[in-house]
């Protein structure tokens, strides 16, 4: 096997070259229209609005900072231009039940066009009516029915009193009504007096008195119906007048909305209820008011006259295509509408008047974008997102209504028809948890416009990618970047990526230090943004992140954290972890330790033991003993027990990238071989014993870089990773200038093999024809002392015969020969050390 040899320079930092571009600066380049990098969900949008059939909503799903809200936005609203402007939507009062307010569909614009009019109607109302009553006309006609009725009054009584005369009887009006009294020559008898005639007289006087009484009676009872006729004439009259005076107003209304049946149905509704209401329009012109009115704040509006209000809840009328609408704040309320209450005498009060459109309603016949996380965390907001979705039609609830929680009278508003593209943007994670959860959600949400984190760098995405800068930059109105600066920003979008072949795709990222590079520009008075500009935007990102990490690094130097950049010692390995701090991270260098001894084939993880661990750290460690197995005890019983544990960590530890230094610490405490510990290593292993790839590389290798600068650098330091790692590789300048003086080293390694050759000076050696390795290679110390290790677990092992001598469960040749080798593997350590 071949010495892993140190990685050039070149492999360590991929430079974008500033010469290749023709520009100047971006002040040059063409603005890039298309959305760069992101061919998948472009694919995605375009069919999801393309697709209008049900349940074909949008899900945009990715990391944040891609630009997932600017691209369904520029698309959306490219789309909704071309598309018809929607109606307009209003509540009207509903005269034959109000507490179940009726909704038009009118016109774009004619919403508040049909307000105004039913304003001017009213207002010509509350004129017309009352002069139309205090017409000379009206008066006549009334006076002609009040006399008619009163001189069937009189008629009737006059036929009476004629009646009750010719029998010398009396009407005579008292307080408690009218009585008949006997009458002689004109005057009306006593009682006494009419005790002193004769029984025949009086006889007969009291028989025409019954008779005149109960003809009296049946008199006194028509007169009731008398006056119910004449008030029936009267309303009559009025209904007459009103349908006069208001007549040629509606029918002016009524020319204005021919073409739509809704509105001349209402207005029929209104031409009812001002004619059986006439009279209110009368006291509201004779300044008649309630008996509480001097009690209670006068009101804006003479409440009667609110009931022929319009309601406008959706106006599109300044449109110029579908509505495309954002609702950055998703509660229930705000996504379905509301019901208002106003507070009067101590009750809560409401009308068609105090509805109010949510985000559903101003985005039916468009789209609607919500944010997918806003949405799930409000209270019965995405439950009745759904159920609008699923019924077609938007029903105003208060949550207070549906969930029974007060009694207050509400409304039942007619609902609305909802024809509307619901897109939700959030991360994968979400989009993923409703999908396995939601049974409803596939149902509703069946595009999924998936974002990409990264695109390739190439010779084609350059020059776009550069195109990109200038648009960014043209947007924020940035100064021009010169093209050295361009291609220092491309470098970092690669760093950002974590991938010397990628490009960062996070928009956001790009756009801030952009905006920070300016920024730069300008302090060091510069008319053009330089490549110094951007590097000093780049640090001070760094510094003003850094504290944490810097104030580890500070207790290493003081060795307050035990980190060893020189010598060498068995079982001990520097290994590479990485920590993440709201958006920054960075490498933190960690002791990893392992210790072993004769036991029963386990190796122990502290880590998981008291909890720190996580479940894919822990999985990394139980590779380590089936590696350890499968190539030093195929055929024996491993017969060791191991520990391995982070030193002076305090906190979680997740992650298989220290799995390879786990390895490598733990076969240099069974091969009893010191470990140089002016090498660092990271990586993940498989139970093969190949290097994996890990995430953060970088970060990693510059955190072991700082300890050894802080420690002094002489030439012997470095990190080992894994091969796969080397073309994620964008190490800071001061690590490359390092490296290019020999005073750092970067080793790729494929195999734990090549690392432990690194690691120890020993060729680690590979099995001959026999199955054994080469004499005085690691590996043949570790199987010796693995195979002594089972040696002595068999010596524990052996048991008492009932003859007294101990029985051994093994051949004793191979136990004998299991302790040589032991001896043999001891003597071969001492000479390594």
């Amino acid at each position: 096997m071949a010495p892993v040899e140190s990685l050039r320079p070149e492999a360590l930092y991929r430079t974008c070259d500033p010469k290749q571009f023709k520009f100047k600066t971006t002040a040059e380049i063409e603005a890039l229209e298309d959305t760069l990098g992101q061919d998948r969900a472009v694919d995605a949008v375009r069919f999801g609005i393309g697709m209008r059939r049900r349940g074909y909503n949008l899900f945009v799903l990715g990391p944040t900072g891609v630009g997932k809200h600017a691209l369904a936005r520029q698309f959306l609203d490219r789309r909704a231009a071309s598309e018809p402007v929607p109606p307009d939507w209003c509540y009207v009062n509903n005269f034959k039940e109000a507490s179940k307010p009726r909704v038009l569909k009118l016109p774009p614009g004619k919403a508040v066009t049909l307000r105004a009019d039913m304003k001017h109607l009213v207002d010509e109302l509350r004129v017309t009516i009352p002069a139309a009553f205090e017409g000379e006309d009206y008066r006549s006609r009334k006076q002609i029915i009040v006399q008619q009725f009163k001189e069937r009054h009189e008629q009737a009584f006059g036929e009476v009193q004629k009646r009750a005369r010719e029998k010398n009887i009396a009407l005579i009006r008292t307080p408690a009504g009218i009585a008949l009294g006997p009458m002689r020559k004109g005057e009306v008898l006593s009682a006494e007096e009419f005790d002193k005639l004769p029984a025949g007289e009086q006889e007969r006087l009291k028989k025409d008195m019954d008779e005149l009484q109960q003809e009296l009676q049946e008199t006194l009872h028509r007169v009731p119906k008398w006056d119910k006729e004449q008030r029936e004439k009267v309303r009559e009259l009025n209904r007459e007048v009103t349908r006069f005076a208001v007549g040629h107003l509606i029918d002016e209304l009524r020319g204005g909305y021919g073409d739509l049946p809704n509105v001349l149905e209402y207005l029929r509704g209104v031409e009812e209820d001002v004619t059986e209401h006439a009279e209110d329009f009368i006291i509201a012109a004779t300044g008649g008011e309630s008996p509480l009115a001097g009690l209670l704040p006068a009101p804006t509006e003479t409440p009667f006259f609110s009931r022929y209000e319009v309601n406008v809840l959706v106006d599109n009328g300044s449109l110029e295509g579908a509505p495309v609408v954002y609702e950055d704040h998703p509660t229930h309320p705000n996504l379905i509408g509301r019901i208002e209450h106003i507070a009067q005498l101590g009750a809560l009060v409401t009308d068609f008047s105090l509805i109010k459109a949510g985000a559903l309603h101003r985005a039916n016949g468009g789209y609607l974008i919500l944010d997918a996380r806003k949405l799930v965390f409000q209270p019965y907001a995405y439950e009745e997102l759904k159920r609008a979705l699923r019924s077609g039609e938007i029903r105003i609830e208060s949550l207070a209504q549906i969930l029974s929680l007060v009694s207050t009278v509400s409304l039942e508003a007619e609902p609305i028809p909802l024809d509307i593209k619901i897109v939700l943007i959030g991360e994968r994670l979400l989009y993923y948890l409703l999908s396995a959860y939601d049974p409803e959600f596939d149902e509703f949400f069946k595009v999924a416009v998936d974002f990409e984190e990264d695109m390739a760098l190439s010779a084609e995405t350059v020059p776009l990618y550069a195109r990109l800068i200038a648009t960014l930059a043209h947007k924020e109105d940035l100064m021009p970047f010169d093209r050295s600066a361009v291609a220092r920003v491309i470098e970092q979008s690669a760093r950002l990526s974590e991938d010397a072949e990628k490009l960062s795709a996070r928009v956001q990222s790009i756009t801030d230090l952009l905006r920070e590079a300016d920024y730069w520009a300008q302090t060091h008075g510069r008319d053009t943004v330089a490549a110094e500009d951007v590097q000093d935007a780049i640090d001070a990102q760094l510094r003003r992140a850094s504290r944490v990490r810097e104030r580890i690094q500070e207790e290493i130097k003081r060795g307050t954290i035990l980190i060893d950049t020189a010598g060498a010692a068995p079982g001990q390995v520097n290994g590479l972890s990485l920590l993440q701090l709201g958006g920054f991270s960075f490498g933190r260098p960690s002791r990893i330790t392992a210790r072993v001894r004769l036991g029963q084939g386990r190796v122990i993880d502290i880590e998981r033991e008291v909890k720190l661990g996580g479940p894919i750290h822990s999985k990394g460690v139980l590779i380590l003993s089936g590696y350890l197995g499968a190539r030093y005890a195929p055929e024996r019983p491993l017969s060791l027990s191991a520990s391995l544990v982070f030193e002076q960590s305090y906190g979680g530890v997740e992650g298989d990238s220290a799995s390879l230094a786990e390895l490598c610490a733990l076969l240099s405490a069974v091969a009893q071989v010191p470990v140089r510990q002016s090498l660092a290593i990271t990586g993940s292993v498989n139970q093969n014993g190949q290097a994996q790839a890990i995430g953060g590389v970088n970060d990693k290798v510059e955190g072991f870089f700082d300890v050894c600068r802080n420690a002094g650098l002489n030439g012997e330091q470095g990190v080992i990773i894994p091969a796969a790692n080397v073309k994620h590789l964008m190490l800071r300048r001061e690590v490359v200038d390092a490296v290019k003086a020999g005073k750092f080293h970067i080793y790729a390694v494929e195999t734990v093999d090549e690392a432990i050759e690194l690691l120890t000076g020993l060729t680690p050696g590979e099995r001959d024809k026999r199955g054994r390795y080469p004499k005085r290679s690691f590996n043949q110390l570790v199987e010796a002392r693995i195979i002594g290790f089972a040696a002595k677990a068999r010596r524990f092992g052996a048991r008492p015969t009932a003859q007294g001598r101990k029985e051994k469960p093994g051949a004793g040749e191979e136990s004998e020969e299991g302790a040589k080798g032991a001896r043999k593997a001891s003597r071969t350590n001492d000479r390594a050390r």
